[in-house]
């Protein structure tokens, strides 16, 4: 069985989208697939950023042509090359499409499957609807919206991480949204990377540390998490508390003005070698985020033992039990999140039995599981398009 991946974003691109799509890829290939992946060419990425060559994995990855996004340029937005995308499909002659994404790349991989008669399931990651008002733009959310929904209709299956978005793309008109992608591998993420070398090597030493990973953009609401350790730390002795934030993004240089001299900016981590060490050695992780789908961070930090001081909203209320894995709070409310960590901080007993809490809910969400899943669905998608029609045999044939 072969797949095409077709995403706007991917590694060395650190986001949900991405990390989410190497995951599968590799778990599909070790399944048994044969899979390849359109996306934007990196320049950093060496022979990745070159057509026919052989990206992150191992897999074959074809770079399309593409620049950086100028308010964050570490996006790249592909050229609209349909050329490329319809001659890797004719050459690869896949028998389904994915597309992870719904911009360029994914809507010239639509646009290509649907020319060549070729079944696709589409992702629905991001509620662009809301990033739209994040980005002060809530005039075109009806517009993005609408866009949304006339993309994933032409699709035999949509996959998006949690009952939250399922039921939002359902309002949208779509009937035929899945709930996948929820898992974490508990592996990878484990409290046993706990690493008193590396606290003592960041400065920490035995203060009480909070620790926020992902992108540093307006729709993750870092300053939320920022003043609200302004104000816990003032209510603690002097070092009791300590704050690290691993990520980049176009708030870099404004959360740096305002967060106090103690905090510490990581940059970007590599996710293998990096990431499990400094979540398990963080002692709770704090996340303000209200647009998540998913919330992987939340599931990762879960996972490594901490627990999770967040606002239970889209994905992240699906995982998030207060006073059970974590505390719930207010949306941007610095009062109810700087309360929550001043608590962690006082009372270990209270952190050990949130821990707990934190690990039970990462056990039940194994990745390999959500893989198995995976696989099914597509086989499912293929045989609903051939039975209704809806493809075109001769590309189903290995040549």
């Amino acid at each position: 069985m072969r797949i095409l991946y077709c995403t706007d974003t991917y590694l060395p691109q650190i986001n949900g989208v991405s990390i989410v799509t190497a995951l599968s890829v590799a778990g599909l290939r070790d399944r048994g697939w044969e899979v390849r992946i359109i996306g934007p060419a990196y320049p950093s990425a060496g022979a990745a950023s070159r057509p026919e060559q052989t990206g992150p994995a191992g897999i074959a990855y074809r770079g399309i042509r593409s620049l950086p996004l100028p308010i964050y340029s570490d996006v790249r937005i592909a050229l609209p090359d349909s050329r490329a995308v319809e001659q890797e499909m004719r050459e690869f002659r896949p028998d389904i499409v994915h597309c992870a994404t719904e911009f360029v790349v994914g809507q010239l991989a639509m646009r290509a499957a649907s020319r060549l008669g070729i079944p696709v399931v589409t992702s629905y990651h991001t509620n662009f609807g809301q990033y739209a008002t994040a980005y002060g733009l809530p005039v075109i959310r009806t517009t993005v919206e609408r866009y949304i929904r006339a993309f994933h209709e032409r699709a035999v299956a949509t996959l998006t991480p949690s009952d939250v978005s399922r039921q939002h793309l359902t309002a949208l008109g779509l009937d035929r949204a899945h709930r996948w992608g929820c898992g974490v591998d508990p592996v990878r993420f484990h409290p046993r990377n706990r690493s008193n070398v590396l606290r003592q090597s960041l400065g920490l030493g035995t203060a009480f540390t909070l620790l926020y990973v992902g992108r540093l953009a307006p729709e993750k609401q870092v300053e939320t998490v920022v003043r609200s350790y302004i104000s816990a730390r003032k209510l603690l002795p002097p070092g009791t508390l300590r704050l690290v934030i691993a990520g980049t993004g176009p708030r870099e240089a404004g959360l740096r003005r305002l967060a106090p001299s103690d905090t510490l900016f990581l940059g970007h981590l590599d996710r293998e070698r990096e990431l499990p060490a400094l979540y398990a050695s963080a002692d709770a992780f704090a996340f303000a985020s209200c647009t998540e789908t998913l919330g992987l961070v939340v599931l990762e930090a879960m996972a490594s033992g901490l627990p999770v001081i967040a606002t239970p909203a889209g994905g992240v209320a699906e995982h998030l039990v207060d006073g059970v894995n974590g505390l719930a709070v207010s949306p941007m409310d610095t009062v109810s999140m700087a309360a929550a960590m001043v608590r962690l901080a006082r009372f270990p007993d209270q952190v050990r039995a949130l821990q707990a809490g934190a690990l039970r809910t990462a056990a039940a969400l194994d990745w390999s599981d959500e893989l198995n899943r995976l696989d099914a669905v597509y086989r499912r998608a293929l045989d609903s398009a051939v039975g209704a029609g809806n493809i075109t045999p001769t590309l189903l044939t290995a040549p």
